[in-house]
C-alpha cells in the first residue's frame, strides 16, 4: 500500500511540472471604487475592463489591466458599501509595474494625489532603474524600467519567514520555477523570486523576501488573493494537499464548482497564510464571455 501510494504522490507532483499554468489575476478591496480606477487608468495606463455593481449583496467590482483578461494578468478591485479603509499589512509588499520610461508615470503619480516613496533611480551598483509608488489606497507599486513585455503588470511580492520552504512550496505545488535568487547582506533581505517561464522580463512572478531575523507579519484585511488558472482543479489540489503535508498550508475550499457560475476552483493557504485560487482554464475563459469580455 505505501508503494502505491508514493506513485500515486510522484505522478500526481510530477503531473503539476507540466500543468498548463497561467497568473489570472490578483483581488484587493479598495475604498473608493471609481476613484482608484482612474488613479490606475491615469497614472499607470491601464485599461477599465469590466465594473459591475451588486447591490443585493452591498458591493462593486472593476476589473483593471494592460490587455483582456484572456490573456493578461489583471487586478480585481472590491468595493464593499461604505467602507473607505482598509489595512493593507507587512505581510503583503507590493505589485509591479514594467515600463519602458518610469519617470513620467511617478510624475503623474505625484500629481493626482499619490505617494512616490522612492524616487526613480538606478540600483545602487547596477543598471536597474526602478521606483516605489502608492496609490490612495495604501498599496504600493514598484515600477521597473525596462524594455517591451507582455505582461507590464508583471510580478507581486510577499515577505516570507522561511524563504527556502516557500520556494519550495511554489516549485512543487504550482510547477513554478525559481527565476532569479539574490542575498543583500547589508540590507539584511534575500529575495527569490519564482513562476513560469524562464524570462522574468517576460512573464508573471512571486517575489518572495526573507528579511533578516523578522518573524512575524500582519495579515491585514486589504489583499485578497492571487488566482492562477489549471487544467484540472481537481489534480492541482492533490498536489497542494500531498505538498501541506510537507511544508505546510492548508486547503481552505475543496476543488468543485462555483454554484452560481459553475466554474472549478480550488483554493489554499501557503505556509505563510497567503491565499491562491486555482481555476479551470477553460471555465474561466467561459466566465470571462458569460460577463460580456
Amino acid at each position: 500500500m505505501a508503494a502505491t501510494e508514493n506513485v500515486i504522490r510522484d505522478n500526481v507532483l510530477e503531473w503539476v511540472k507540466n500543468d498548463t499554468h497561467r497568473f489570472l489575476n490578483a483581488v484587493i478591496r479598495v475604498g473608493h471604487l471609481n476613484r482608484t480606477v482612474e488613479f490606475y487608468k491615469e497614472c499607470f495606463g491601464m485599461q477599465l475592463l469590466i465594473q459591475k455593481d451588486f447591490p443585493e449583496k452591498k458591493y462593486s467590482k472593476a476589473i483593471v489591466g494592460f490587455g483582456p483578461q484572456e490573456s493578461h494578468f489583471v487586478l480585481e478591485l472590491i468595493y464593499i458599501y461604505g467602507v473607505e479603509k482598509y489595512e493593507v499589512g507587512t505581510a503583503w509588499a507590493h505589485f509591479g509595474i514594467a515600463a519602458q520610461d518610469i519617470y513620467p508615470i511617478v510624475e503623474k503619480v505625484r500629481q493626482l494625489g499619490g505617494v512616490v516613496t522612492r524616487e526613480p533611480g538606478a540600483t545602487a551598483g547596477g543598471p536597474q532603474v526602478y521606483a516605489f509608488v502608492q496609490d490612495p489606497n495604501g498599496y504600493t507599486f514598484e515600477l521597473l524600467q525596462q524594455g517591451p513585455t507582455p505582461q507590464p503588470l508583471n510580478h507581486f511580492q510577499f515577505e516570507v519567514i522561511d524563504l527556502n520552504r516557500s520556494v519550495s512550496f511554489y516549485e512543487k505545488a504550482l510547477g513554478m520555477n525559481l527565476l532569479l535568487r539574490y542575498d543583500s547582506p547589508q540590507d539584511q533581505y534575500t529575495i527569490a523570486m519564482v513562476g513560469y517561464g524562464t524570462d522574468r522580463t517576460q512573464t508573471v512572478f512571486i517575489e518572495l523576501k526573507y528579511n533578516y531575523n523578522v518573524t512575524k507579519y500582519t495579515a491585514g484585511n486589504a489583499y485578497v488573493h492571487a488566482a492562477i488558472g489549471t487544467s484540472d482543479v481537481y489534480k492541482s489540489a492533490a498536489a497542494v494537499a500531498l505538498v501541506t503535508q510537507e511544508l505546510g498550508g492548508k486547503i481552505v475550499r475543496p476543488p468543485g464548482p462555483n454554484p452560481v457560475t459553475h466554474t472549478k476552483t480550488t483554493s489554499f493557504l501557503d505556509p505563510d497564510g497567503r491565499k491562491t485560487v486555482l481555476v479551470d482554464n477553460e471555465d474561466y475563459l467561459k466566465e470571462i464571455k458569460n460577463n460580456g469580455q
